[in-house]
């Protein structure tokens, strides 16, 4: 297992120098080939991440609200659109990460900051006003991988109601049988998480459930509502 481990790691270290190096050759036109898309997708498959879809993704003006499991939740999604994504501030300070998720256009946002909330909601609409997708995890934090925490409406304050032209579509990230061995909780660090997705023998698949976008409102607590069942339901199936 620890060669298994190591080989992953090697590869997956060497997209991460070969994309970085690459992004600041093409600094000019970096927007334009995507960076960013490309190195989740690969440093994901490096580490033997096998992403699916299944459904239709709304594409552009589309905020996706999906459950979250695992740091690899990143790395699926992203790989899989050209989605930047809503954060926790302290984040932005990770070594390494918080540089990496400032380069994909992260919304970092203070949960324990009313004031902030409101005017972090206002940097989200406009993103989505920007046509750029956006991913929130209404969760807040990553479950076990066996059942879904509570959506928190406050997350949805930019999007009820929806800028014009912007849909809400739910997204069930699902990792099968092995969602509640490679769930990142609260109170494991990341190092001994990693070592357990790099050690796992095979290939991780990850199906993304893109959901039915869901109707309008102007209430977020009716829109945290619905994503929560959703997503709960895309997973029982």
């Amino acid at each position: 297992m620890r060669y298994r481990a190591t080989a992953r790691l090697v590869l997956a270290l060497s997209v991460l120098a070969f994309c970085l190096t690459s992004y600041a050759i093409t600094w000019p036109l970096r927007k334009r080939i995507g960076w960013t898309r490309f190195f989740l997708q690969w440093f994901g498959e490096a580490l033997g991440l096998d992403v699916r879809i299944a459904g239709k993704p709304a594409g552009r003006d589309v905020l996706y609200v999906a459950n979250h499991v695992s740091w690899l939740d990143i790395l699926a999604l992203g790989g899989a659109t050209p989605t930047a994504f809503v954060s926790k501030d302290d984040v932005r300070r990770w070594p390494l990460v918080g540089m990496l998720a400032r380069i994909g256009g992260t919304i970092f946002i203070d949960r324990d900051s009313r004031r902030a909330v409101r005017g972090q909601a206002d940097r989200l609409g406009l993103a989505l006003l920007d046509h750029h997708p956006v991913t929130l995890f209404p969760e807040g934090t990553t479950n076990d991988g066996l059942s879904l925490f509570a959506f928190r409406p406050a997350l949805f304050a930019s999007v009820a109601p929806a800028p014009p032209g912007i849909v809400v579509q739910p997204v069930a990230i699902d990792y099968g049988d092995a969602g509640a061995e490679i769930a990142w909780t609260g109170d494991e660090d990341l190092g001994p998480n990693a070592r357990k997705v790099l050690e796992r023998p095979g290939p991780l698949v990850c199906t993304l459930r893109f959901l039915p976008p869901l109707a309008p409102s102007d209430d977020r607590k009716q829109l945290a509502a619905q994503a929560q069942a959703a997503i709960t339901a895309a997973l029982a199936r």
